[in-house]
């Protein structure tokens, strides 16, 4: 049994708790972003790394843009496809034919016609 004055999830050596003791954080430079919505988000981004155009607005989720007086519009989402008009791209209509056809001789033979 130990005593009382064990500290646990330590051990003799370790490092500072402290985060900014143990290491020293790389430059960075603030980058400011503006949306439709005149929310203004500043990222921190590393000093050598060039920043996204676009950045999503964590109050209201429109894209963010650096020029604060022409913030980007609204993204357009994609239309919902139906899987149909996903093969209809891929294929075009003699080969899904050629496919239906492939494809209806095989069950007629596995369930015994013709």
């Amino acid at each position: 049994m130990t005593s009382g004055n064990v500290i646990r999830g330590t051990r003799v050596g370790s490092g500072p708790e402290r985060f900014g003791e143990r290491h020293v954080p790389a430059p960075r430079r603030p980058v400011s972003y503006w949306c439709r919505n005149d929310h203004r988000v500043d990222v921190p981004i590393a000093a050598d790394a060039a920043p996204p155009t676009l950045w999503d607005c964590p109050r209201c989720g429109l894209p963010a843009g650096q020029d604060p007086a022409d913030p980007p519009g609204r993204a357009r989402p994609e239309p919902y496809k139906t899987h149909l008009a996903y093969v209809k791209e891929r294929r075009t209509p003699e080969q899904g034919e050629a496919l239906l056809a492939e494809a209806l001789a095989a069950l007629r033979r596995r369930r015994g016609g013709a």
